[in-house]
This record gives C-alpha cells, structure tokens and sequence, in this order.
C-alpha cells in the first residue's frame, strides 16, 4: 500500500519534512481515507499520525571573536579621516594664497609637501609658518619681496 501522497500531505499540513512524518501501522484504513488537510489534523490528535522531533543541533552555535585591548581599526579610521580633512583644508588656503598671487609657484609646492608631511597641526599653524618665514609676499609681476 503506497501512502507517499498522504504523507506529503501530513508534511505540508505540519509545515515538516516528510521524513519526520510517521503513520501507525494498525490504523493505516483511517489514514488512506483521510483526504483534506483537516483529516490529517483530527488523525493527528487521535495518535494515527505522528510528528518526529528534530534530530542534532537546532541552530549553529557561533565562536566567540577574541578582542584585543582596544579598536586598532577605528583608531586608524579616525586618524585618516582626520588627516584627509586638515590636509584638504590647508590646501585649499594654500591654493587660495596662491591665485590671489601671496606667495609663488615654489612656495606653494614647497607648502604643498609640508602639508602631505603633516608639518602643519592646523590652519592656524600653517598662517604662523608663512608669516615667520615670509613666504608668501610676491609682488602682482610675480616676483618675490624680502
């Protein structure tokens, strides 16, 4: 007697797999009668049918991460994300320096350097720099003023 459909059924009735689902031998009439999903529960509820439980392990137990003394990683990232936004400031007030003809082509490549060598702590510092160091003062012909 094959009794596949039947427990393909059960299966989609109980939302389980059909390898969980287990007929009684003595009632098998009852059960190759049964037709709709609600037959199968009431087969169920009398004890003709019944579910398997699951075997193994439920659910993957995940591995604790070791963590080291604090976060290198968001150390790095704030140090670079600071890095990028003094740099970006410092030479766009070079640049800006440099077309309002203030200081002349070498200076601004010799600023531009200090700045990707991190010389320079702020803008402020920067202004400070250029002041003791009188870089900076070019005549409108381009020429440079000691």
């Amino acid at each position: 007697m094959n009794l596949q459909k039947k427990k393909s059924l059960a299966a989609r009735t109980f939302k389980v797999g059909t390898s969980r689902v287990l007929f009684i031998n003595s009632r098998l009439e009852e059960i190759k009668e049964a037709i709709t999903k609600q037959d199968i529960r009431d087969l169920k509820k009398s004890g003709a049918i019944i579910i398997k439980e699951v075997k193994g392990r439920i659910s993957k137990v995940k591995k604790k991460k070791k963590r080291s003394a604090g976060n290198v990683r968001k150390r790095i990232n704030t140090r670079k994300k600071n890095y990028v936004i003094l740099s970006k400031k410092l030479r766009k007030y070079v640049y800006e320096m440099k077309e309002q003809n203030r200081i002349s082509k070498e200076d601004f490549k010799d600023l531009r350097k200090r700045i990707k060598n991190k010389v320079f702590k702020s803008k402020e510092h920067l202004k400070e720099y250029i002041k003791e160091n009188k870089t900076g003062i070019v005549k409108k012909k381009g020429k440079r003023v000691k």
